[in-house]
């Protein structure tokens, strides 16, 4: 146990052995804010501060405030600290977050000096931010004039938040949640969008933001969570001296109290807007009960078991249910245990229905469930799923997360609610409990009924598309706005726009950047490190990682040629591949057993270019599995069994997984629609592009649809199904290099183990090459979806990676977004987002935005961003600023097994350590006259680009006959 600030008052410690790491628990004497430090050898240090937050209605009180809090504080009187910070900084993580029932405000740094300037940074963002009126206009609504100095002009809405969360609660998905919460959750803070919902946020005032500031934001409400190798009194030092000794402790104590139980069942049906397409087979059925505390560590286990018993996979008896019925095409999204709020919730749902079939799927679920009560559960398989909790235990992440943020996040709802933060993380007694009670064959019957089906708190929603609502709800918007404008006077309207004009020059006045602390290229390190594998024979490598008993295995196959509908199949493919059956096994059984012996088995396609020729294309298929080192034997038999006898003759289950894709592919739109619009826009201009616009762009929405309405025709299915087995059988042909990751101790036997599965595949190789034909590229492209913001993008061709211009154009991209795009897109055209980068590996440079309110404006701005550069907007600040964005991306470390994963892919494709530590090497020696040449020489006509808009119907209609228009 570390040696606390005099500060702070030591509580208790614990190790927690299968994580390798020592938690323990402090209290700051004056104030009583919690500090849970995990201490560890890790270099990445990892920084939290959250409070709780509980909003009483749907304004967005504390979403607004998070972004308001970030806008300026009392050391570091600047206007836009956090954005600013991330471009002179190497974080590994910089966020933050807005919860249902808390705000925290995240960062990781393996830069000692780093972490320091950004806790500084965030220290006093978090207590005592600035919170200036005209950052509350920015981020959070305002109204403005669509005519900016036409009094005569409409009003509009106008906000950061405010059209972010147009853009979420465009999501069917996101409105499914807020309104199965709503009904789940009748009178505590779950019950409103802590988000704010964009009908309610304009009714915020500045003074509640203020008052909600005063009575949240205190370090009597906090919870400071640290992870790594930095002493822990050196920690809590820095917080007593940059915040903490400021404040006394609060008398009151903020808390969400148990919700008020229903005495039976309840039936609720409401809209979601549906502006596109046939409302036929569009409807979301769920039914969602309220449970136990969160906080008790046993009944979370257990809730998480039985979600895993009853949904984890198509063998477990509630999933089987929702995916084979004819009541609906697909399970909702919306199926499992919510266990981040106060008291869990369990859901259930289906979606692609009709709305009165309400009734038969509630009966279905509960029919369901009184089987499982009746009948029980196979023990073998209540067994393997509590493995699956062991394994999500111990496995050291860090691809996505880091690794410590990750521990953190899986804690932090404990601390909220005052549960155990410790025991969240040291899970292994109560595991060991478990073990011996599922030995009870009435154990998962049990849960069932007193969780379930004894349980009166239950809500069934029905969400039915309605093709009017969102023009009722923009014409109430409009008429809301048009009746205020009726009650201004000439002064007030006048006010208004001169509102306007001081944000504008806010917006655009130039801050002292020396205000803020910075690291510099001389704290860079002069080299980045990469695993080194170790070269078996000509097609296994091993990587020896610290993986905490885990083994992971890849196989890896080129793919060959293959015709262009082949190529669009090639998702459903890799799906197929691992929800079907194995070795005469059906689906269901092959995923009870994988299930039982592995932590999962993926298959993907992985496509790049030459490093030095954007038009020649490699694809590789891979499937990969992890599991305990004691079950690899058994992995890797069913990962060869998987290719060698993959069957798809379950045109069933095909069929199933059709509609299960058409409902997700619909419903991702809005979460990635910048995304979308950048393969739009790119499709023409390089093979690699092309092949990820066909195959998981929008025009494989358009595909899954139709093969989804082919589903129901049994000579289209069988054809379908011959076209994957031959898309398997072309592939299966040549054999596939090998990766295996783990523990040292482990290599003689794991190597073992897989050579004699490995040797059961073809020793063939491939005979043509795979290759994309070239699309001709559309100069202007608008596809019409369900969306309230747009989404927009511009692409140039520029050129690969090993080029020496690739590095001047990534950086170029760093200083273009911070530059000017930021300001201009985001403060001031209030979109939630929006960038500009270099993918050197099709050799393209793309703007983009998101979320964004504006189109053609958009548009506009990427061009005269390129403009702002070329007439002096550079300067060696911005340089070595956006040197330092590049080189922390660069350097970000993964998790053990994600590195050396990583490594093994990219030197397959030619990005090996030495021509990545080049390319590094390239952009630390950019100059600012590189800058200026490489944006001139590819991206300063206009006319060279090729744009795509992501919109809805309406906008579509104020674009330019010149934009080619596609609807989904």
């Amino acid at each position: 146990m570390a040696q606390a600030h005099e500060s702070f008052q030591f509580i208790r410690s614990e190790m927690i052995n299968s994580l390798g790491i020592e938690m323990s628990e402090y209290e700051h004497k004056a104030t009583g804010a919690k500090h849970f430090h995990l201490a560890t050898d890790y270099d990445e240090n990892v920084f939290l501060v959250a409070f709780r937050t509980m909003p009483e209605d749907s304004t967005g009180v504390a979403h607004i405030l998070e972004h308001t809090a970030l806008c300026g504080s009392e050391r570091f009187p600047v206007r836009d600290p956090f954005f600013m910070m991330t471009r002179r900084s190497l974080n590994t993580f910089m966020n933050a977050f807005t919860s249902s029932d808390w705000t925290a405000y995240p960062f990781a740094s393996q830069n000692r000096k780093d972490f320091f300037n950004l806790l500084d940074v965030y220290l006093d963002a978090a207590f005592f931010p600035r919170l200036d009126p005209l950052d509350f206009a920015q981020e959070g609504h305002r109204v403005e004039l669509a005519e900016a100095g036409n009094p005569e002009s409409d009003l509009l809405f106008k906000g950061v938040v405010f059209n972010e969360m147009k853009g979420a609660m465009s999501s069917t998905t996101s409105v499914l949640w807020q309104t199965v919460s709503k009904y789940l959750f009748p009178t505590t803070t779950y019950h409103y969008n802590s988000g704010g919902e964009p009908a309610d946020i304009p009714d915020l005032t500045y003074d509640q933001l203020k008052a909600f500031h005063e009575t949240h934001y205190h370090p009597s409400n906090a919870i400071v969570m640290t992870f790594g190798d930095i002493p822990v009194d050196e920690l809590q030092r820095r917080f007593e001296e940059q915040a903490f000794n400021r404040f006394e402790r609060l008398d009151s104590e903020l808390s969400v109290p148990d919700e008020k139980r229903y005495f039976a069942p309840i039936k609720v049906e409401e809209a979601y807007p549906l502006d596109q397409g046939e409302t036929e087979g569009k409807t979301h059925h769920v039914i969602g009960w309220l449970t136990k505390p969160s906080i008790d560590l046993k009944a979370e286990l257990e809730g998480q078991l039985l979600s895993r018993v009853l949904l984890d996979n198509s063998s477990s008896p509630l999933r089987a249910a929702l995916e084979s019925t004819d009541l609906g095409a697909a399970p909702s999204p919306l199926c499992g245990i919510e266990d981040s709020n106060r008291e869990m919730s369990f859901l259930c749902g289906i979606e692609g229905s009709e709305p009165e079939r309400a009734a038969q799927f509630e009966q279905l679920v509960l029919d369901t469930l009184q089987e499982v009560v009746d009948q029980g559960v196979d023990p073998s398989v209540v067994a393997a799923q509590l493995h699956q909790l062991e394994l999500q235990q111990r496995e050291i992440t860090g691809d996505h997360y880091p690794f410590g943020m990750s521990l953190i996040l899986a804690s932090l709802s404990n601390a909220i609610h005052r549960g155990d933060a410790i025991a969240s993380l040291n899970i292994d007694s109560v595991l060991d409990q478990l073990r011996e009670e599922i030995k009870d064959p009435q154990f998962i019957p049990n849960l069932v009924k007193t969780w379930l089906l004894d349980n009166p708190h239950r809500v069934l929603l029905t969400l039915r598309p309605d093709t009017e609502l969102s023009q009722r709800k923009d014409q109430a918007e409009a008429d809301r706005l048009a009746q205020y404008k009726q009650s201004l006077s000439r002064e007030a309207l006048e006010s208004i726009g001169a509102l306007a004009k001081q944000l504008e020059e806010r917006q655009t006045q130039a801050d002292d950047p020396s205000l803020l602390p910075k690291v510099t290229l001389e704290d860079v390190p002069v080299e980045c490190h990469f695993p080194v594998g170790d070269q078996v024979n000509d097609s296994t490598t091993w990587f020896t990682a610290g993986t905490n008993g885990i083994v992971y295995q890849q196989l890896l196959f080129d793919l060959p040629e293959l015709t262009a509908r082949q190529q669009t199949l090639l998702p459903l493919y890799t799906q197929c591949l691992t929800e079907l059956g194995s070795a005469g096994r059906t689906y269901k059984e092959h995923q009870a057993l994988e299930s039982a012996i592995s932590g999962g088995i993926s298959a993907s396609i992985n496509a790049r270019a030459a490093t030095d020729d954007a038009t020649q294309l490699r694809a590789i298929l891979i499937l990969s599995g992890k599991g305990l080192v004691v079950n690899q034997a058994a992995l890797s038999e069913l990962m060869a069994d998987m290719l060698v006898s993959a069957p798809f003759n379950e045109t069933a289950r095909i069929a199933e997984l059709l509609n299960q894709n058409a409902s997700r592919k619909e419903q991702s739109v809005t979460g990635q629609g910048h995304s979308l619009a950048i393969l739009a826009a790119s499709a023409g201009l390089a093979p690699g592009a092309g092949f990820s616009h066909a195959s998981r762009g929008l025009p494989s929405i358009k595909l899954a649809r139709e093969l989804a309405d082919q589903s129901s025709d049994e000579s289209q299915l069988n054809a379908l199904a011959e076209e994957l087995r031959g898309i398997h059988q072309a592939i299966m042909a040549s054999s596939p290099k090998a990766l295996l990751v783990a523990d040292s101790e482990h290599k003689e036997s794991c190597l073992r183990q897989f050579e004699k599965e490995f040797a059961r595949l073809s020793s063939g190789s491939v005979d043509k090459p795979f290759q994309v034909s070239a699309e001709a590229p559309v100069k202007q492209q608008a596809w019409i979806v369900n969306t309230q913001v747009n989404f927009c993008a511009k692409v140039f061709r520029t050129v690969t990676v090993a080029h020496p211009d690739a590095a001047a154009l990534t950086v170029a991209g760093e200083i273009l977004r911070n530059g000017y795009l930021h300001r201009a897109i985001r403060e001031q055209g209030g979109a939630y987002g929006s960038g500009a980068s270099q993918d050197s590996g099709d050799g393209l440079f793309r703007f983009y935005s998101y979320r964004d309110p504006n189109s053609i404006e958009t548009i506009n701005h990427f061009d005269q961003s390129v403009a702002w550069l070329l007439d002096g907007g550079a300067d060696s600040e911005k340089l070595e600023e956006a040197i330092l964005g590049v080189i922390s991306s660069i350097d970000k470390p993964g998790s053990p097994a994600g590195e050396a994963k990583a490594t093994h892919l990219n030197a397959l494709f030619g990005r090996t350590p030495e021509q990545r530590m080049e390319y590094r090497s390239r952009v630390l020696a950019v100059t600012l006259g590189d800058i200026e040449r490489v944006v001139n020489q590819y991206l300063s006509n206009p006319e060279e680009g090729y744009e795509a808009i992501v919109t809805s119907a309406k906008t579509a209609e104020t674009l330019s006959d010149d934009y080619q228009r596609f609807s989904l």
